[in-house]
């Protein structure tokens, strides 16, 4: 499929299919698999792209981001956004792939509330920040938590840490 172009899903079918095209300048590739659509998405663009889904595509619902350390790759890490359109019961995958050199994305809190934690998550699990984020600190392990667990590079035995006496 051409840059820029994704198809999107089929209500009839109840579950993605390709049917109707969606054109983004922020597509950079299409994947199909197991039925379900994967855009590979311009990390510079993303917050476009998702307030165009959000608006324009019914893409109401942001049910998850996590992300993936392909180290040593480079680049490094993929984001990845699970995307739910309930009025046509579809499912949409966006994955933006980043640098592992001080990663960055911009935030889609204003896009979707429910980015803020989810954000929160990955920057707490992976190190990857969140630009224009309006709370970015650790939700999982303590704040002074030192490292980020599921990075490749992350101790197998973690670090030493003391918690602090109630």
């Amino acid at each position: 499929m051409e840059k820029g172009r994704a198809r999107l899903g089929d209500p009839e079918k109840g579950r993605h299919e390709v049917s109707q095209p969606v054109n983004h300048p922020a597509i950079l590739e299409t994947k199909e698999a197991f039925g379900e659509t994967t855009l590979v998405v311009d990390p510079a663009r993303i917050v476009d792209l998702c307030r165009h889904l959000k608006d324009s595509e019914k893409y109401v619902r942001l049910s998850g981001i996590t992300a993936v350390d392909m180290h040593p790759a480079e680049p490094r890490f993929e984001v990845i956004y699970h995307l739910h359109s309930i009025e046509k019961n579809h499912r949409l995958r966006l994955k933006c792939l980043v640098s592992g050199v001080n990663p960055e994305i911009d935030s889609a809190t204003g896009v979707w509330r429910s980015a803020n934690w989810y954000e929160r998550e990955v920057f707490d699990m992976f190190g990857i920040g969140f630009r224009n984020h309006p709370n970015l600190v650790r939700i999982l392990m303590p704040i002074d938590w030192e490292g980020h667990p599921l990075r490749k590079d992350y101790p197998v035995h973690g670090y030493k840490y003391s918690y602090p006496s109630e």
